[in-house]
Formats: structure tokens, C-alpha cells, sequence
């Protein structure tokens, strides 16, 4: 089911508590949700399905183009089809920089007080600000002011402290190596200044420490999760039993012992997006090549409509990005365990 305001937040907790992290994986289409709802079933994990602002435009369709409806339709399905699940699935709008604030967060924010004013739950559980672009101090200004909104609402906000490195949707950050992406302590006790540690509203913190979106050769990207690590220490000394709750982006080729030392020191929520769009597409790849001479019409041929027809490369890559999904679930630790139980 789609989690509730205190589901979400025991999904939180009980991931703090316990040592794991829930998975949140990037969708952009009802086939992509359909697979990652599935593979969450399919290990019997909580999880987060998440929409980014260029999935949620391409959600919409190129004759409308309107990132807020696109997000908007991708969450009611989620909500009609999410009552089916046995597990807890949050959703989350994830990488919305501030020139898309007002075109994709605040209508969602709107939509949710409505939702909330008729006694409904929230259409997003939470929603991500990428303020990295722009200098810490303006970057926690606007942050707050979303907190303020958010936190009345039982929403939770995800925020970025440092610059993850790499591209994704349009979002880029330095090469590997740079200063920019490792976080440091001062920096993160100046998102507790700002922020607060849990007394203004709840958030989420993606603290930066060597990560880089997308699949890179071996030695390019260099973690260093002992980042996290001081970044907690830090917040302890000043706030004695304040804990970040992190978030780690772009996981997609990490080594297992990089993601598990990340777990440990407190991160809740990891992104996986490119190794499940690979998932996806390596399927119907797969499939178009084995089943070329029906899927194209050659030589004056009719082609097999069967292997054209897109639920049967649909089906395949549903299957591969389930499958994806649920092993991303076990190797966070989060698989056989669910907060409705």
C-alpha cells in the first residue's frame, strides 16, 4: 500500500534503528512504477518510488509537457494500484532545482493541503530541493521556507548538502576529485542551524561524500563514507542525541562494503536510478534482438505482430527491473521486513 504520513516515518525510523536502507528508485512511466512496486513486493520490502522533474515532464506527455501533471498522474496510479501491494511504498519527487520549484513542488504542495483538507492522505510523502547550485546560505534559506510549508502537512523534505558529481536530469555536478563533492562537518552543523534537528519539521539530508550519478569505470569515483560518519560525530557534540537521517545519490556501481559503511552511519534512503534503467532496456533489447525478423518487417516480410505488440517486451523488461529493484532491497538490508507487520 501507499504509505501513510506515520508509515512513512516508521519506514524512516525503523531504518535508522535497525540498520538498513530503503530503496528509492527513479520511474517515469506506469510500466516503470508497474516494475518497481513489483520488485518491492517481490523481496517484501518497504520502499520509495520516486519522480524527477524530466520524468514527470515526460510522464505528462509531449502534447501537454507539464511536470506537475505528469508527477500528479504517475502518484493517483500509484495510489489505485499501491492499495494491492503487501508492503509500504512511499513517494517522493526527487532533484527539483529552484527554477522548477514552482512549477513542479509547489502545485504538489497545493494538491496535498487540498487532499489533506478532505481528510486524505498527502499525494507525495516528500519532495527533494536541490539547492546545490547555489550557495549553502541561499540554498538553507529556501530550504526552511519549504520545511515551514511542509512540516504541517506531516510531508517530509529531502535536501543536498555539497554537489553530487555526474548529470542527471539536467542537474550537473564537477568531475571526481573536486572539493565540492565531499561535505564537511561545518557545512552539515550549518544545515542543523538552519534546518533544526527534528523540533521544526522532519528532512532528509543528501550529504555529499565522493558520490556521482550514473556507472563509471573503476578508480573514477572515489567514496570516502567516513564523511558521514563525522558528519553525525559533529552533530552529537552540538546536539547530544540529534541524528542525520541521510541520503545516498548515486549509488549505481558502488561496491557492496561502500554502500553497507554508508548504511552504518545513518543513511535511511538510497537512489538507484541508472542500473535500473539499464535493467529495464537491456530487456527490450534483448528482445528485439532475438526476435528481430518479427519485430521489424524485412525484405517485404509482415513481421509476427505477437513480437511487436509492446506488452511482450514489456513484460520482459517489467520482470528485469523487478528483479533489479528486489536485489537492490536485500543488498540494503531491507528485504523480509515491512512496517505494516
Amino acid at each position: 500500500m501507499i504509505a501513510s504520513r506515520e508509515q512513512y516515518a516508521a519506514m524512516l525510523d525503523d531504518a535508522s534503528a535497525s540498520g538498513y536502507a530503503l530503496a528509492a528508485v527513479n520511474v517515469s512511466s506506469s510500466e516503470t512504477l508497474n516494475a518497481t512496486m513489483r520488485g518491492f513486493a517481490e523481496a517484501d520490502a518497504d520502499g520509495i518510488v520516486q519522480v524527477t522533474t524530466g520524468a514527470a515532464a515526460f510522464a505528462s506527455g509531449g502534447a501537454v509537457g507539464n511536470m506537475a501533471l505528469g508527477a500528479r498522474a504517475l502518484a493517483e496510479y500509484a495510489h489505485v494500484l499501491g492499495e494491492r501491494y503487501p508492503v509500504a511504498i512511499a513517494l517522493h519527487t526527487d532533484h527539483a532545482p529552484p527554477d522548477t520549484l514552482d512549477a513542479l513542488v509547489r502545485p504538489l504542495i497545493a494538491e496535498s493541503r487540498r487532499r489533506i483538507a478532505a481528510g486524505q492522505e498527502p499525494l507525495f510523502n516528500s519532495h527533494m530541493f536541490d539547492g546545490s547550485t547555489l550557495p549553502l546560505d541561499e540554498n538553507l534559506r529556501i530550504a526552511a521556507g519549504l520545511l515551514d510549508e511542509l512540516a504541517p502537512l506531516g510531508v517530509l523534505l529531502e535536501v543536498e548538502s555539497g554537489v553530487v558529481g555526474g548529470e542527471e536530469d539536467g542537474v550537473a555536478g564537477p568531475d571526481s576529485g573536486h572539493p565540492e563533492l565531499y561535505t564537511t562537518p561545518e557545512d552539515l552543523l550549518r544545515v542543523a542551524d538552519a534546518l533544526g534537528t527534528g523540533e521544526r519539521g522532519r528532512y532528509l539530508l543528501a550529504a555529499t561524500f565522493g558520490n556521482v550519478h550514473g556507472v563509471h569505470a573503476p578508480g573514477h569515483v572515489r567514496l570516502r563514507p567516513e564523511v558521514l560518519r563525522d558528519g553525525q560525530e559533529a552533530l552529537a557534540a552540538v546536539h547530544p542525541g540529534a541524528r542525520f537521517h541521510y541520503v545516498f545519490h548515486g549509488s549505481s556501481g558502488s561496491a557492496d562494503d561502500e554502500i553497507r559503511a554508508a548504511i552504518g552511519h545513518g543513511v535511511v534512503k538510497i537512489n538507484i536510478d541508472t542500473e535500473a534503467q539499464y535493467a529495464y532496456t537491456r530487456a527490450v533489447a534483448d528482445h528485439v534482438f532475438a526476435n528481430y525478423d518479427g519485430v521489424l518487417r524485412i525484405d517485404g516480410d509482415v513481421g509476427r505482430k505477437a513480437a511487436d505488440d509492446p506488452r511482450s517486451w514489456g513484460r520482459k523488461a517489467e520482470a528485469a527491473l523487478a528483479t533489479r529493484v528486489a536485489e537492490a532491497a536485500h543488498l540494503f538490508g531491507g528485504s523480509s521486513r515491512s512496517v505494516l507487520r
